[in-house]
């Protein structure tokens, strides 16, 4: 099937770890082409000790992570996206999920002060994707890829990410959005399960979707 992705320069995909984000925006790439900006979360040297101790990293590993994905969208910034498209695995609004969930009121508050002035600064996608899956497939996508610095992440801690991500796309506005529900999905084994998700996001134009594949 011939599709066009001719109206989308800049694609930024979501979702909560371990749901397949970086896979799905590798593959985009290759289909269509582009750019593709990975997430540099492996850089951030408090990362493992906050899975460890989250109540004593937190602040540290947000601040890093927040400054760090903001480096990175500057350069968006000054990307020519009228002759390139940029694939991404994140947005940076994404940041504020997990402050939501691990800082303290105060430290919320420091947070903020600072985050809304770089917010204002970031490029927004042509289409958002959030990839949706029950804490169950989430889990058990973690243990598969068995990941050092993810050994001591909690269920506890995915189940309210999952529930803030949720929330947080429900209300997103910004930008047109696709959802999909990846828990009947396996776009990496089963090339028609990848189509499908290509079809989707060539003809997603407007608004929000949710996609609920049924093979």
């Amino acid at each position: 099937m011939e599709l066009s992705f001719d109206h989308l320069r800049y694609i930024a995909i979501e979702g909560v770890i371990g749901v397949g984000k970086t896979t799905l925006a590798q593959l985009l790439t290759e289909r269509i082409g582009g750019r593709l900006v990975l997430e540099e979360f492996e850089e951030n040297p408090f990362l493992e000790e906050f899975y460890r101790d989250p109540k004593r990293y937190a602040f540290q590993t947000q601040m890093f992570f927040l400054l760090s994905r903001f480096r990175q969208q500057e350069k968006l910034v000054q990307y020519d996206l009228f002759q390139n498209r940029l694939i991404s695995d994140y947005m940076f609004q994404k940041d504020r999920i997990f402050a939501t969930l691990n800082l303290n009121e105060k430290e919320m508050s420091l947070y903020n002060m600072l985050a809304r002035i770089l917010e204002k600064r970031v490029v927004k996608p042509d289409l958002a994707i959030y990839l949706r899956a029950s804490t169950d497939r989430l889990m058990a996508n973690i243990a598969r890829r068995d990941r050092s610095y993810e050994k001591q992440i909690q269920r506890d801690y995915i189940e309210s990410l999952n529930r803030l991500y949720t929330e947080f796309f429900w209300n997103y506005e910004d930008t047109p959005l696709l959802i999909i529900n990846m828990d009947n999905l396996d776009f990496v084994n089963n090339e028609e399960h990848r189509e499908r998700i290509f079809v989707e996001i060539s003809r997603h134009t407007a608004g929000r979707k949710v996609i609920n594949f049924d093979f």
